[in-house]
């Protein structure tokens, strides 16, 4: 009951560089998901983080854990993602713990607390079963946008 990097690629709209979820391990519908993230000197994000003291910046691990939760959302069937958008929509008590650095392997462990239109969830990341980051967080649900039918046009 894992997702690949292929699977999760025909799930989540993210592309490299800002795909953050290598994983899904394991989860279970309307209550938690369980990702990985593999941390590479190779991140370009890493390239400007501090050189020579690299250190994955706490805002991609808040990031990451969101992705995990639209994964969540989606497997728990509370969008239509040919439809629909599950997007951010706030951060609450994010906590910072301990860098996180090239070769650290993260695990990214969510909690639903209510899916739905507007979805609450709380997350953790951790390396080696320490928590480095958690942050509590809300997502909203809608439509796509439109494509206008008649944009270039004569």
């Amino acid at each position: 009951m894992a997702l690949d990097i292929t699977q999760i690629q025909t799930m989540l709209p993210h592309r490299y560089p800002f795909l953050f979820i290598d994983r899904v391990v394991s989860w279970t519908p309307s209550e938690t998901l369980h990702a990985r993230k593999l941390v590479s000197m190779s991140d370009p994000i890493l390239q400007g983080h501090f050189p020579g003291t690299p250190i994955l910046p706490g805002v991609v691990q808040v990031e990451a854990m969101a992705q995990a939760a639209v994964l969540l959302a989606q497997l728990s069937d509370a969008f239509d993602p040919e439809t629909q958008l599950c997007l951010f929509m706030g951060i609450q008590e994010a906590k910072f713990r301990a860098p996180v650095v090239p070769g650290d392997v993260l695990d990214i462990h969510i909690q639903a607390e209510r899916i739905g239109r507007i979805g609450k969830f709380s997350g953790r990341v951790e390396c080696e079963g320490a928590v480095r980051s958690s942050a509590k967080f809300t997502a909203v649900v809608q439509d796509k946008p439109k494509e206008d039918a008649g944009e270039g046009d004569g």
